[in-house]
């Protein structure tokens, strides 16, 4: 049998072992020697789905060791999460500073199919300077956050421009700028996030470091609000202030624009929704 035939095998035992309810231990030997550590990452992807957290983490790890990009991510992930493994937010920031330090794209296809990994794991390495990992030696640094951030940003993620967005809008880790927050917003929005529509919504009512647009603004918050999820209480907060100095004229408007939009780019049913005039 020739080594490259090797992992089909690996990947059928593995998975006969999960449906048997025991585990086949991960041997590296088993792979083919040039290919060892993209066929590792895709058996602790298998293994992942399958349930054998224990196999998806050892294969996982011999694949992040040897430079896997998918695999130190998916690994930083799981430490991140407590998802399969003791969370460890130490070890999965290691990993994903592995990760965020690759450099995106170019014309190598290799490094454009990591790019997805790297602007993620830039996002999440922003997230621990904007709060830092207890007793360990990463510290709460907000310059550094919006660093990261900002370099995801620029390469279109779409989590990376909101929270840049929210950076430039309150003003931490540098100059505050309510025109750069409407602008990395929009761009975020466009994309869907749906707290960038909020944030937008609420410096086009209050015209903070753009024209003043009471009616657009609204609307964006009425429809953030009616997509909102139950840990999203700031976009009820915003829109009862806008709620609170919007003429009628406004409000109805809004309230038709919000409608309108809900009816075309959403699939649940009007009745499903929050009836809009509450």
């Amino acid at each position: 049998m020739r080594t490259s035939d090797a992992l089909p095998l690996v990947l059928a035992a593995t998975l006969m072992g999960v449906a048997g309810g025991s585990a086949l231990a991960f041997d590296p030997t088993s792979l083919n020697a040039e290919t060892a550590p993209t066929d590792a990452f895709r058996l602790g992807i298998t293994s992942y789905r399958a349930g054998d957290a224990q196999s998806a983490v050892e294969a996982l790890s011999f694949a992040a060791e040897n430079g896997n990009t998918g695999a130190q991510w998916k690994l930083g992930r799981m430490y991140a999460e407590g998802d399969g493994v003791e969370r460890n937010e130490l070890r999965a920031y290691e990993l994903l500073s592995e990760v965020a330090h690759t450099g995106v794209g170019g014309e190598d296809l290799q490094r454009q199919r990591s790019t997805p990994y790297i602007l993620d794991a830039l996002v999440r390495i922003g997230a621990f300077f904007s709060r830092g990992i207890p007793d360990t030696d990463v510290k709460a640094d907000l310059s550094r956050a919006r660093t990261y951030y900002e370099r995801a940003a620029l390469f279109g993620n779409a989590d990376a421009q909101f929270r840049l967005a929210e950076m430039y809008y309150r003003g931490d880790g540098g100059e505050r700028s309510p025109l750069q927050a409407a602008r990395w917003a929009k761009l975020s929005m466009e994309k869907g996030n749906n707290d960038a529509r909020a944030l937008l919504g609420h410096l086009l009512f209050q015209g903070e470091g753009v024209t003043r647009q009471p009616t657009r603004g609204l609307t964006f918050l009425t429809i953030a609000l009616h997509m909102a999820g139950p840990d999203d209480g700031w976009v009820l907060l915003l829109h009862e202030q806008a709620m609170a100095l919007a003429t009628d004229a406004e409000w109805n408007q809004a309230r038709q624009n919000a409608d309108e939009w809900l009816d075309a780019n959403t699939s649940r049913a009007t009745a499903e929704l929050v009836p809009l005039t509450q």
